[in-house]
C-alpha cells in the first residue's frame, strides 16, 4: 500500500474537514471533537452533496443538502437511509496525516 502525505491534523479544525484532490476524485478528511481523523469520498450517496461542508458530530457527518447522516467509520448512511461512500485508509503519525491511494486506484478499476 502506498501512503501519500496530505498535511497535518492541525490544518483541520475540530469538528471540521478539509478536501484532498486525487486523480480518483475528492477525498474529505474529517477531524472529530475527540481528535480522531477519518477519510471518505466527498460526496453524499443520496444526491452527491459535499460531505466536507457538512456538520461533524461524534463519528458522523450530516450532509448539508438533505441531512443524510454518514458514518465516518464505515461510510454507510445511518438511520433509515441506505447507501454508502468509500472509506479511505488514513494514518496519523504524530499529527502528520497520510492516506493510502492504492485502494482508490484498485476501486476505480
Amino acid at each position: 500500500m502506498t501512503w501519500f502525505p496530505i498535511g497535518n491534523i492541525a490544518d483541520i479544525p475540530l469538528r471540521g474537514a478539509r478536501c484532498v484532490k486525487t486523480p480518483e476524485g475528492k477525498i474529505a478528511v474529517f477531524r472529530t471533537a475527540e481528535n480522531e481523523v477519518f477519510a471518505i469520498e466527498d460526496h453524499c450517496p443520496h444526491k452527491g452533496g459535499p460531505l466536507s461542508q457538512g456538520i461533524v458530530h461524534a463519528k458522523a457527518v450530516t450532509c448539508p443538502l438533505h441531512n443524510w447522516v454518514i458514518s465516518l467509520e464505515t461510510g454507510k448512511a445511518l438511520g433509515a437511509d441506505e447507501g454508502a461512500v468509500r472509506t479511505i485508509p488514513l494514518r496519523n503519525e504524530d499529527g502528520a496525516l497520510f492516506i493510502a491511494l492504492e485502494r482508490l486506484m484498485a476501486a476505480a478499476e
